[in-house]
């Protein structure tokens, strides 16, 4: 056995904290949505050491059949620029490489020691980014091995695992779902993106390579209460139930369209990640037509591999900090409502966090229906 103080400092069962890196294409890369497989991340500190990248490549080698998407990656966390410019870490086949320019990788994996001197070795994580195992750097092919004898993701814990969310039928009537759609198609769906942190800011982004969606939002004051009124009634409760939290707070009225026509998706995220969302708690995933259109399924990539579509008029609800990912619609057209639900502690938490919005994305969060309202209690029904 390597002496300890010489490898990275977790221990099986810790998970690592989320942290953001570069990588080729990507300057914020977000290292917790590679959940959903097994992860073995390799340190290794100056390749130029000699004869190293010749006994790392030998330990992996032979087992690169394992490496993709569906069941193992690697990934190399960068620490040394002259590793860089001389191209000795490239992205391959099952491969990524993560430039650890601010040392957020290796605090994550605490694989610095008290005087500073880098702690390289391989550490295997579960597909939900708990510590597997811990190998020092010269024990490559011992930390392989024990990769390829896994089993596959979905069974790695021994028992069938289920995404801690809550699925309730009956929130919306099937004439109210339509009066939704009908909204929809009146106002007509602009091209939706994501928030990220850039230079501090939070920005807006579009790219259809992680999402391709398009959102109208409800600018119908009389339509808004009536939206309120039935969550206030048949959402809200349950989510008290379940989570005994209390939300009194909503974001967004917002009805979204996944289309088949651009294979309609939003790749694995979060929704809670930047400054300006770090306030949202729970999301809520309403299908208005479920079972007009393939595809589109939620799933949640560190609870395995099963998907899930509420009902027409139903919900998911689901942590803004869970991993998701809504699967590309295959055939016909998906509308969903898709609000965020806080509380008022959280709501400081948003006044706070609209300071790093740029400009243009406060414009539009003061001037937009994207309000937040409160979610007070409604003296006109749900009719």
């Amino acid at each position: 056995m390597p002496n300890s103080s010489r490898m990275p400092g977790v221990t099986p069962g810790e998970p690592i904290p989320s942290f953001h890196a570069r990588a080729a294409g990507n300057p914020r890369f977000a290292f917790d949505t590679t959940a959903g497989r097994w992860l073995m991340v390799l340190i290794p500190g100056l390749l130029a050491q000699p004869g190293l990248a010749q006994r790392l490549a030998a330990a992996i080698t032979p087992h690169a059949g394992l490496l993709r998407l569906d069941h193992a990656y690697l990934l190399v966390i960068g620490t040394d620029a002259e590793d860089e410019l001389a191209g000795r870490m490239t992205d391959g086949p099952g491969r990524r490489v993560l430039w650890d320019d601010d040392g957020s990788a290796r605090r994550a994996f605490r694989a610095e020691g008290a005087d500073g001197a880098l702690r390289p070795g391989w550490v295997l994580l579960d597909p939900m980014l708990r510590v597997f195992g811990v190998w020092g750097l010269e024990q490559g092919a011992e930390a392989m091995a024990t990769l390829a004898a896994l089993p596959p993701p979905a069974d790695h814990a021994g028992v069938p695992t289920h995404a801690p969310i809550l699925v309730l039928p009956r929130i919306f009537e099937p004439d109210f779902c339509r009066r939704l759609i009908a909204e929809y198609e009146a106002v007509g769906g602009g091209e939706s993106g994501f928030m990220r942190d850039e230079g501090g800011r939070t920005v807006g982004v579009m790219d259809p390579g992680h999402k391709r969606r398009k959102d109208a939002f409800i600018t119908d004051e009389a339509l808004r209460t009536q939206i309120r009124a039935r969550l206030n009634a048949r959402l809200i409760p349950e989510i008290r139930r379940a989570f005994q939290y209390n939300v009194t707070r909503l974001e967004r009225y917002v009805v979204a369209c996944y289309d088949a026509a651009d294979q309609g998706f939003f790749r694995a995220h979060r929704d809670n990640t930047t400054k300006a969302t770090a306030h949202r708690r729970f999301a809520v995933t309403m299908n208005l037509n479920t079972g007009e259109y393939e595809g589109g399924e939620l799933s949640f990539p560190e609870f395995g591999p099963q998907t899930y579509k509420a009902p027409a008029g139903g919900a998911v609800v689901f942590s803004c900090s869970l991993l998701h990912e809504a699967r590309p619609v295959t055939r016909g057209r998906r509308y969903a409502f898709l609000p965020f639900l806080y509380d008022d502690a959280a709501a400081a938490i948003r006044e706070e966090g609209a300071k790093f919005l740029d400009q243009k994305e406060a414009a539009s969060a003061a001037d937009s229906a994207e309000a937040h309202q409160p979610m007070r209690a409604e003296t006109t029904g749900a009719a």
